[in-house]
């Protein structure tokens, strides 16, 4: 029994092997600098692509802001207002992006609706920025915008050679815009021929004369719809914006 007791040595089962007792104590895994790093350049990367779509801006925003605070520093960690200050950034791109989408919305609404209203305006007559008259049949009509009141207008009407046809005194005017008519016969009371006819003119207010805008007559013959505006088609004048036509007859 003796021997059986002093074989067992009970020292040997508590005994642990030298090299294992020689190994450095196991630490928790610290935060890699180059993996913070990367992740740093890869959010960077990630918020510069965001930009480019505002249709996914909030949930790309979420998904980095969580991937930033999973990789962030422990030993310096993101401060609430670090995080009060991105989502204030979010919120006011995501305004911005909305009140653009509103506008345009609206842009768009009201261009199909000058488009529409334009329409209406085919086959009619219109004064526009110009200053050619067309005589045809002893019938010729152009205008005039004033841009205040006149105590005198005169205007002058010349064929190709640009010599004086006719000179008409109009008086006294209110400002706005002032029809134009010619029957065609020169100072000396003779028919004109038909064709195309300069005009200029001129107002005198308080003493000062000044040139006074002239403008041509056309028939409006189509509308052309545009990217925030719509463009009439004056026969031979051109295209102009709606916002050039001064008067419709």
């Amino acid at each position: 029994m003796v021997n059986s007791v002093q074989g067992s040595n009970p020292l040997a089962a508590t005994q642990t092997p030298a090299p294992s007792a020689n190994k450095p104590a196991a630490t928790p895994n610290a935060s890699p600098a180059p993996n913070a790093n990367k992740t740093a350049a890869a959010t960077a990367a990630s918020v510069s692509d965001a930009a480019g779509s505002s249709a996914n801006s909030q949930d790309r925003f979420l998904k980095l802001l969580v991937t930033q605070m999973k990789n962030q520093d422990p030993l310096n960690p993101m401060d609430n207002a670090q995080v009060t200050s991105q989502m204030a950034q979010l919120s006011t791109v995501s305004g911005i992006d909305k009140v653009n989408s509103t506008l345009k919305a609206l842009s768009d609404s009201m261009s199909a609706g000058q488009a529409m209203s334009a329409t209406s305006m085919i086959g009619r007559g219109a004064l526009v920025p110009g200053s050619t008259m067309d005589l045809s049949e002893g019938r010729a009509v152009a205008g005039l915008d004033l841009a205040q009141g006149a105590d005198s207008v005169q205007v002058l009407i010349k064929d190709g050679a640009n010599n004086v046809v006719k000179t008409l005194q109009l008086g006294a005017q209110k400002p706005g815009v002032v029809p134009l008519a010619w029957d065609g016969l020169n100072d000396a009371g003779e028919a004109s021929p038909d064709g195309s006819y300069k005009i200029s003119a001129e107002f005198v207010a308080a003493g000062k004369a000044a040139p006074a805008t002239t403008l041509s007559f056309g028939m409006v013959a189509g509308v052309a719809p545009g990217a925030g505006t719509t463009k009439l088609d004056v026969g031979k004048l051109g295209a102009f914006n709606l916002s050039d036509v001064k008067q419709v007859l």
